[in-house]
């Protein structure tokens, strides 16, 4: 289900060469509470390179990969308000 919501979603994130910051977390922790279901793209070229740092910002963030594909991932992570996903 998550994952044909995440088709619809652009990425409201680019992560850069530099990697992954305590700001660029805030800004996902934030963009997770407020919309749930978020994308984001990898400005690099390897698979593998998305993959890692999808995996370390769920980590951080405590939210569940629901997608990685080429150099986009979606996360998802319940709202505390526990309000519902809806369709676009």
């Amino acid at each position: 289900y998550l994952r044909s919501l995440a088709n619809g979603v652009p990425p409201i994130f680019q992560v850069g060469k530099g990697g992954i910051g305590e700001n660029m977390i805030k800004q996902f922790n934030d963009a997770l509470e407020a919309r749930e279901l978020v994308k984001a793209t990898v400005l690099k070229n390897s698979l593998e390179d998305s993959r890692t740092i999808c995996e370390e910002i769920a980590q951080a963030t405590d939210s569940e990969v629901v997608q990685v594909i080429g150099n986009k991932f979606v996360l998802y992570r319940e709202s505390k308000d526990n309000k519902v996903i809806e369709l676009p």
